[in-house]
């Protein structure tokens, strides 16, 4: 069936999946399989190696692009693998436009990884348009945006970033992972790529790692296809099920994200101890009005200092959470704290985390889907 036109909830719940014609079993089976039986050389049901397919993985794949409006679908061992596969597309001497506010692990698979092979990254402040027109050139290969952004959860206009790409004849990447499709749908807006970090929302369980793209751009499914394949960078048909399994609660988990997630901003905001929470949906956040048009709520990633740029007060803070557990990673049913300057973004240069606003007393939160009174009251003696 074609989901196009359904909402997100059903498509959730049904896009991708299929009964399985051998039993009619409701749930897709876990094809844990490494090869196939051929009736003769070259012929065979689909499939003949799952670096190459699997059943599984497939519907993962079909169920993912479905939620994102987009064509093709493809799932990797982790998110760094995907963002691995989409630098893969570009050449020595291709330059990427980037934020100076981005996940860590980007940035040193940027730096660290494909800077060596003569790629070279930009990393700017993208809320500005007159800056990122100043990096475009003929050159430019790829504009690779995070929106909200991790952790400061600064809004850039992904609109706004298409038009720019396709006039310099690039491609745009959009990080989507924060947002989750549910909330968020960068193809309609006119990106090329959308990549998820599945191991978050998607997965939803803390339980898998698992990277994946889509795309409606033939020509870069063609590309993604081949790499993922030539790679073998591939997820297994166990965490596919898992995650098929976790997209089924999406919409109504990224609900409850969303209506946690504002209230305890919204207590941070009125508590003494802190100095700044960087919410998208507070009015006063830059680029909010942004958010409001490309965005349908405003998620449950929070970041806050204290007052007094104090780090070894941060450090102490986050081991007096009861509730709130202490560990990388977002996105899961429970709550999470996270010190970004020693932990998620420790490799970004220290000058660099500061001129992006990462000081020492920055907190990010990943707001669970726990009573809300808890998580209050968990803060309050946390802070207390």
């Amino acid at each position: 069936m074609n989901y196009k036109y359904f909402r997100i909830g059903t498509k959730a719940i049904h896009a991708g999946v299929e009964p399985d014609p051998s039993t009619g079993a409701i749930m897709t089976p876990i094809f844990q399989t490494s090869t196939y039986v051929q009736e003769g050389v070259g012929n065979h049901k689909g499939y003949a190696y799952s670096r190459t397919s699997n059943p599984t993985r497939n519907a993962l794949e079909k169920s993912i692009a479905a939620l994102e409006s987009a064509k093709y679908g493809a799932c990797f061992g982790s998110g760094l693998a995907a963002i691995d596969c989409v630098i893969k597309m570009l050449n020595p001497g291709d330059e990427v436009i980037t934020s100076n506010d981005l996940y860590g692990g980007t940035y040193r698979i940027f730096t660290n990884i494909f800077a060596k092979y003569g790629i070279i990254f930009h990393f700017i402040d993208m809320n500005d348009e007159e800056e990122v027109l100043n990096y475009v050139n003929d050159k430019t290969r790829l504009i690779w945006v995070e929106t909200p952004t991790n952790p400061m959860m600064n809004i850039i206009d992904i609109a706004l970033m298409s038009k720019i790409a396709k006039q310099a004849n690039a491609w745009l990447g959009v990080d989507n992972t924060f947002a989750t499709p549910y909330l968020q749908q960068p193809i309609e807006l006119g990106a090329d790529i959308v990549m998820h970090s599945v191991t978050k929302y998607l997965g939803g369980h803390s339980d898998v790692v698992m990277g994946a793209l889509v795309t409606s751009n033939e020509i870069i499914a063609k590309e993604m296809y081949r790499i993922q394949n030539s790679s073998g960078a591939i997820t297994s048909p166990m965490d596919s099920f898992l995650v098929l399994r976790g997209i089924k609660t999406l919409h109504v988990r990224m609900q409850r994200h969303c209506e946690n997630g504002e209230k305890v901003a919204c207590y941070l905001n009125e508590h003494p101890k802190v100095e700044n929470v960087f919410w998208p949906g507070f009015k006063s956040h830059p680029n909010h009005l942004i958010a409001k048009k490309q965005m349908s709520g405003f998620g449950g990633m929070i970041s806050f200092s204290l007052k007094g740029e104090n780090r070894d007060e941060a450090l102490s803070l986050m081991t007096k959470f009861k509730v709130f557990s202490l560990a990388e990673s977002l996105g899961g049913v429970e709550s999470l704290v996270c010190h970004p300057s020693t932990m998620t973004h420790a490799a970004l240069p220290e000058k660099d985390r500061k001129e992006a606003g990462i000081i020492d007393s920055l907190i990010r939160l990943s707001v669970g889907i726990e009573d809300i009174e808890d998580l209050i009251f968990d803060l309050e003696q946390a802070l207390g």
